[in-house]
This record gives structure tokens, C-alpha cells and sequence, in this order.
């Protein structure tokens, strides 16, 4: 069970400052010192903007993550862009998104860098805060990546991953680090039409080397490229299989959702706490804190307080960082209230 009843936390993504962005798109002109510079300094940002609206779990803001998948394949080798298998106009959605060949067996001979970002944040964030590392899980981290003779299907290429990010894992909890997030958006997206229970098994086969070491916990959404939803919104496809996923605590999607399915939290509750996503990272409405307290009402008619945490549906990073630090900033202060 949750330390604190409502708490107040994040999935990972945090927006980039304006200069980091254009800086990412000029690396050229930097020098390595330059680039950790940068770095540095938009993670203190984040935390800054995360501490100061007073959550009780921070992150980095994945402020050194460009794409939410493609950055991690940058640590892994036998990878090659296959720029020929995305749109490349009209409307931006995720199938614009980058896809890879594989074309050597699949290693992670260095990890996947999600260590020395906690290291970081460990070192420039405050006392207070818990403070959370968040990995994409091997069946989403496996979807812009292209099957081959060696690996067949995603299913192949996922159990190729499934060993790096587990490791991860290991090196995170060795690192010290107490709360870690494993996304797998993918599994909630495609709930609808593949096997569920093949899903559960692949996630805990994942996670099993740090059950019990850490404050484990998944983030089930369906899609925020570019704002945008990818998948089938709906929960009870999940249902009742990924009631037995090894973690502490599930994140679910409610707020773009109009609270759709709501009463099924409490199938969840039975055998996890359950963050609720309040606040609607696609919408560029600023939810009040009183809009906050209704969402959170709501919320207690199917989850006793101690095993209810609050978020927003997603990662903040395709937010304009003004909406994303007042959207935070009421969702603690109509918590708060709540409590």
C-alpha cells in the first residue's frame, strides 16, 4: 500500500524547455561539456517546475529522451533507421513515427541509460520528493522495430529485449532507486485483440528479479504522440488478466476519457493501488482545483483513499510547459484538499 493516501505523482515525461528543443535540433554546434550542460540544466528545470507545485513523486522530465522509444534504441546495437517505412506528411500521428531494421542480433552492451539518469536526478533533486525512474517494458519498447528472418514477429524481437530491460532494472534498484515505472502502452493498446495472458507473462517474467525491492509500478495508456491517442480506449479488455501483473500500483487513462469505465478501478483496487489519471494532457483546458476535488470525489466512490494516487492520463511532454506547471499545480492543491 501507498505511503500517503492521494498521493500525488507523474508518469515521467516533463516538457523540454524551448532552447533545449532548438538546441537538439543544432547538436552540431555544441561540445559534449555543452551538451551535459544542457542536460543538467533541464532537469533542474523540471524538478524545479515538479517541486514547486508540490508533488510527492518527481522524475527527471526525461529530459535527455528525444522520442519515448527511439532514444533507448539508441543503446542498443544491430539497429539501423528505416526511414522508407514512415509517412513523412500530412497530418502528424504515430505512424510518422521512426521504425528500425534490424540487422545484426539484438545487444545492450552498456545498458539503456536509464541509470545514469536516476544518478543525475538523485543528485540535483531536493530532499522530499520520492523520486521515480520510469523504462519502457520490452513488448512496447519492441514496436518501432521492423521483424526479420532471425526475429519473426514482435513477439521474437520482445523476448530479444526482454533480458536488457530486466537488467535495467537490477541496475536501478542497485542504484538506489526505490520507485521505478515500467510503461507498456503497448499492452493497453492492443488488449482488445491479442492474448492478455501472454501480455501478463511477459511482464512479470520482465519484472520478477525486483518484486519486492522496489515500489513497482505500469503505466497502461493508449497513446500521446504528438497529443495524440493511437489505440482502443477502452479498459475492459484488460480485465480480469492484468489483475495479476507483479506490480504495486497501475496507472490508468480517465481524464481524456471522460472518466469512461471508471468503476473498473475497482477491480484493480483489489489487488493494487491504482494512480488515476485526473488531468488531460491532450487538452490545453486548465483543469480547476474544484475540477480537481469532482475528479477525485469520483475517484473514492470505487477506491478507499490509501491505495488511490493521482496523475495526469500521460507524460507532460507533448504539453506546453505553461499548461503542464498549472495543470500540476491545481491537481496537489485539490488534492490537498481532498486529503
Amino acid at each position: 500500500m501507498q505511503p500517503n493516501p492521494i498521493r500525488t505523482t507523474v508518469i515521467g515525461s516533463y516538457p523540454f524547455p524551448g532552447w533545449l528543443e532548438f538546441a537538439s535540433q543544432n547538436l552540431d554546434q555544441f561540445g559534449q561539456a555543452d551538451i551535459e550542460e544542457m542536460i543538467e540544466d533541464a532537469v533542474v528545470a523540471a524538478v524545479h517546475d515538479q517541486t514547486t507545485a508540490g508533488l510527492d513523486v518527481i522524475t527527471d522530465g526525461e529530459q535527455t529522451r528525444l522520442d519515448f522509444n527511439l532514444s533507448f534504441y539508441g543503446y542498443i546495437k544491430g539497429l539501423q533507421p528505416n526511414h522508407s517505412e514512415t509517412r513523412k506528411f500530412g497530418p502528424p500521428a504515430h505512424d510518422q513515427r521512426g521504425k528500425h531494421s534490424i540487422v545484426e542480433e539484438l545487444t545492450a552492451p552498456q545498458g539503456l541509460g536509464a541509470v545514469k539518469e536516476f544518478e543525475r536526478l538523485k543528485r540535483l533533486a531536493p530532499a522530499g520528493p520520492t523520486l521515480k525512474a520510469s523504462i519502457p517494458g520490452p513488448y512496447t519498447l519492441s514496436g518501432r522495430m521492423l521483424p526479420n528472418e532471425r526475429y519473426k514477429d514482435r513477439y521474437d524481437i520482445t523476448e530479444a529485449l526482454l533480458p536488457f530491460v530486466r537488467q535495467e532494472l537490477e541496475d536501478l534498484v542497485a542504484a538506489g532507486c526505490t520507485e521505478i515505472t515500467v510503461d507498456e502502452p503497448s499492452m493497453s493498446c492492443y488488449a482488445y485483440k491479442e492474448d492478455t495472458k501472454r501480455f501478463v507473462d511477459i511482464f512479470n517474467r520482465t519484472v520478477a528479479p525486483v518484486v519486492g525491492k522496489c515500489r513497482l509500478s505500469t503505466h497502461l495508456c493508449f497513446g500521446n504522440f504528438k497529443g495524440r491517442p493511437v489505440g482502443y480506449r477502452k479498459i475492459h479488455p484488460m480485465l480480469p488478466d492484468f489483475l495479476d501483473l507483479a506490480v504495486d500500483e497501475v496507472h490508468v487513462e480517465m481524464a481524456n476519457r471522460e472518466f469512461d469505465e471508471i468503476e473498473l478501478i475497482a477491480e484493480f483496487a483489489q489487488k493494487m493501488d491504482v494512480a488515476v489519471g485526473i488531468i488531460d494532457v491532450k487538452n490545453y483546458y486548465i483543469e480547476t482545483v474544484k475540477d480537481v476535488i469532482k475528479r477525485i470525489e469520483k475517484c473514492l466512490k470505487y477506491i478507499p483513499a490509501e491505495k488511490l494516487a493521482v496523475a495526469p492520463d500521460c507524460g507532460l511532454s507533448q504539453t506546453a510547459r505553461w499548461a503542464a506547471r498549472q495543470k500540476l499545480i491545481n491537481m496537489v492543491a485539490g488534492a490537498r484538499q481532498v486529503r
